[in-house]
């Protein structure tokens, strides 16, 4: 490995004290102290034989423990051996990230699609794009003629097609100091190509969140976010402060650091300012867009279309001059749509009467808590957003998301008094088997069937993600197959043309091509390069298994609870097709984290590769995951660590009483949350499982409340609707106490389940030491422990080879406890 990780290794045995001799003292043990001294004395000639015959016997002894240990070491190199050569098969499989349809006719139309492969020599994800061309028949089939390679993209941070598709944005994010660079390629050539000085902006934001990267409708210019220079540091010579403005450059002066600046926390470290740009992209001139100013973090930037022949921009802003909280996940945080004139001329800086005419910034959703994603209709009459509203007003990191729209005006000025109107509204308590509410991770650039006023996108349903078509005028529909257990994603559209993936925890993404005949959505499948599974190993392993997803009463039903929270919890339960007579395979309980998130039987790597080691997967979705309704997910603030722990344990109940586990091999797997809830369970029910892995847990919120970016989370979960207003960066010994309590610390005494940590050094969600602590805390105990950090990774773990070795050694670590 490349990369530096420290590995720790504790032992039980190393601490513990004998209970008695080893078996060559006893027979000294046998006499008293006087007595071995005479018979010593009598038989001196015998003694020594005996002392020799000793010695002997332990030569032997010894040569025998060090001939096993040599053994086991073999054993343990020979296991890691054959579980990596399956995790390299496993991991080696590409992922599909995006696709665009272009230039769509009766006969045929161009697609592209953006492949992700992990490249774990260079410990980076490869980038290269597939082209195909979709021939259209008479019988409504499609055939995909695809190019016979793909192009890799190396350097590059992101990649936007033109909306014609005649042109492609490509841009590369330095490291270091470096520019940015812009390049726009034609179809056989880069026909232009521009550095963008430091000094102008940072690095352009590419992370899918504060990101906005949009064509204007002639294809001229591009708006997009990047971050704002850094203000001047004080800069210090041998004379001690040296003035502003002095120009001589001597060898003796050095930069200061200046005032601290929060940034916007986990994946965003030293990113504080996301500001908006404008590019014209025959000149290459680059300009602020002015107004804004700094008490505003902006994101997701389109055009707007002209009012009186003026261009706007509305972008998303987040407050900049207040308490900067960690953003990433976190759908709590408030946030508007705003409104402002796009520049009028491109250069790098606007000065006078230019400058006061394009510095307003209107307001656009001042009634609503929470706005982001905004899409105009293609007529250019309406603006849709989404709202995280319940999410913004309850405290919740993530929650049920409703979806509004603006009446966009033709004429006249812009202001802030533009009525919002409900599209779809927020689902507390969805009937059964119905439509559960919105939980959308993204939206298409263009979402819009050919109707104008249908959009497309792709949203979590119970277990599943679904394909939805939202109509403006409110009614939602589930257009991809259903009944199905497998999760479906939207790529791509055109007109009635959709690119979907489709996949299972079993089956592999695949490509799937949609299309409008009448009222009825048609489905076919696009035989694609990356559907075919070039390890025989794997597409073997794949075919063995079979899943199902479970509905699970739970136990509290006849509580005080709103009707949402007494519904059935769903587990997708993943298990060998051949039937063991005398035994069942080993199980591992896998715990998805947030708490309000959710896991998907949508295809994991991850996830396969420990099925395909021959256990079964029990990957639960307990109350509070998102996908099942407001009420649901309310339910579990306050009372983390007793009814998500519940839950749990409720479906391991189950999943025994069915006969689909033998409860002395269960293993547990949790990361964040999850590792939160394992590292409970391991409390709470020591006898349950035979062995446990952490990624990055949660294990003493009231060390974490001090060291987190997201230290609202400790509050808001842990006192449930009251914490949201309780929250404090001084937390009082009382609340402290409270937190400790609600810990999977406060339970430790009672752990003797073998337990792996894998952290992430450079963790500001759940800093490293958290799992630090309660790790030594079992190491002190005499637990069965082993930590291994990574000093480059951050909360996810997902760098190559940091994600290969975490997983390698978790298979192994469970091979060794619950074989």
């Amino acid at each position: 490995m490349s990369n530096l990780i420290s590995t720790f290794h504790f032992t039980g045995g190393a601490l513990a004290l004998p209970t008695q001799f080893p078996p060559h003292f006893l027979p000294f043990s046998a006499y008293s102290h006087t007595k071995s001294i005479v018979s010593f004395r009598r038989t001196n000639l015998s003694a020594r034989r005996i002392w020799s015959l000793r010695s002997a016997m332990e030569c032997v002894e010894d040569s025998s423990n060090k001939q096993k240990a040599v053994d086991l070491d073999v054993s343990i190199r020979e296991e890691y051996v054959s579980v990596s050569k399956l995790l390299k098969e496993f991991t080696a499989i590409p992922t599909i990230d995006k696709a665009w349809i272009f230039n769509h006719d009766s006969e045929v139309s161009r697609a592209m699609f953006l492949i992700g492969q992990p490249n774990i020599l260079s410990n980076k994800r490869r980038k290269y794009f597939l082209s195909s061309h979709i021939f259209h028949k008479s019988d409504s089939s499609v055939s995909f003629h695809w190019n016979p390679f793909p192009i890799e993209m190396n350097g590059v941070s992101a990649m936007v097609p033109s909306p014609s598709g005649s042109k492609l944005l490509v841009i590369r994010n330095p490291d270091g100091e470096s520019p940015t660079h812009f390049e726009i390629w034609g179809p056989s050539e880069v026909e232009r190509e521009f550095s963008i000085a430091r000094s102008i902006h940072g690095s352009v934001y590419t992370d899918g969140w504060f990101e906005g990267i949009s064509w204007n409708e002639d294809e001229t210019c591009v708006a997009y976010v990047a971050e704002e220079p850094d203000p001047p540091k004080p800069t210090f010579n041998i004379f001690g402060y040296k003035k502003e403005g002095t120009t001589d450059k001597d060898s003796g002066s050095w930069k200061g650091q200046g005032d601290w600046e929060e940034d916007w926390g986990e994946t965003y470290a030293g990113k504080k300012l996301p500001s908006l740009f404008v590019i014209d992209i025959t000149s290459g001139e680059v300009a602020p867009v002015v107004g804004v100013g700094r008490e505003l973090s902006v994101g997701q930037v389109v055009w707007a279309p002209p009012i009186d022949g003026q261009q706007y921009l509305v972008f998303v802003g987040w407050a900049s001059n207040k308490r900067k909280l960690g953003i990433k996940y976190c759908y709590n945080r408030p946030c508007a749509l705003y409104a402002v004139k796009a520049p009028s001329k491109l250069e790098t800086s606007a000065t006078g009467s230019d400058a006061a005419e394009d510095s307003h910034i209107v307001h656009l959703t001042q009634n609503i808590s929470s706005a982001f994603f905004p899409r105009f209709s293609p007529d250019g009459k309406f603006l849709v957003f989404l709202s995280s509203k319940s999410s913004v007003d309850s405290g919740a990191h993530s929650a049920t998301d409703s979806l509004h729209k603006i009446e966009w005006p033709s004429g006249g000025k812009l202001g802030p008094t533009l009525k919002i109107i409900d599209v779809v509204p927020v689902v507390m308590c969805p009937e059964d088997g119905g439509f559960p509410g919105l939980y959308p991770s993204k939206f298409l650039t263009r979402p819009w069937l050919s109707d104008g006023h249908t959009m497309v996108l792709s949203s979590i349903w119970g277990s599943t993600l679904a394909i939805l078509t939202v109509d403006v005028f409110r009614q939602v529909s589930r257009i991809s197959p259903n009944p199905s257990n497998s999760s479906w994603d939207i790529l791509g559209l055109d007109g009635d043309h959709i690119i979907a993936v489709s996949s299972s925890p079993i089956d592999i993404p695949e490509i799937k091509y949609g299309r409008l005949i009448g009222n009825t959505w048609s489905w076919m499948d696009a035989v694609t390069p990356t559907t075919k599974c070039s390890e025989q190993q794997v597409s073997s392993s794949l075919a063995s298994l079979q899943f199902d997803i479970m509905k699970i009463p739970v136990k509290d039903a006849s509580e005080n609870l709103p009707k949402g929270a007494t519904k059935p919890i769903e587990a997708i339960y993943v298990s060998s097709k051949s039937k063991k007579s005398d035994s069942r395979d080993p199980l591992i309980v896998i715990l998805h984290g947030g708490p309000h998130s959710v896991s998907l039987s949508s295809f994991s790597k991850s996830s396969a590769f420990l099925a395909s080691l021959g256990y079964s997967l029990l990957i639960v979705n307990y109350r509070g995951s998102l996908g099942f309704g407001e009420e649901a997910l309310q339910s579990l603030p306050g009372k983390i660590g007793s009814q998500d722990v519940n839950d749990v344990l409720t479906a391991i109940d189950h999943s025994i009483d069915k006969g689909l586990a033998d409860p002395s091999k269960i293993a547990v797997l949790g990361g964040s949350h999850g590792g939160f809830l394992t590292t409970h369970l391991i409390g709470q029910a020591p006898d349950k499982f035979a062995a446990a892995a952490a990624r990055n847990p949660v294990c003493n919120i009231a060390l974490m409340v001090g060291t987190s970016d997201i230290p609202d989370w400790c509050f808001f979960e842990a006192y449930g609707n009251d914490g949201k207003s309780m929250f404090t960066d001084s937390p009082s010994a009382e609340q402290l106490s409270l937190l400790y309590s609600k810990s999977p610390v406060s339970h430790i005494s009672k752990v003797k389940t073998p337990t792996l940590f894998l952290l992430g050094a450079q963790d500001l969600r759940v800093p490293v030491s958290n799992g630090i602590q309660y790790a030594r805390a079992l190491k002190e105990k005499g637990v069965e422990t082993k930590v291994i950090v990574f000093p480059n990774d951050v909360h996810a773990i997902e760098r190559p080879q940091s994600d290969f070795e975490s997983f390698l050694n978790i298979g192994v670590w469970f091979k060794k406890y619950c074989s």
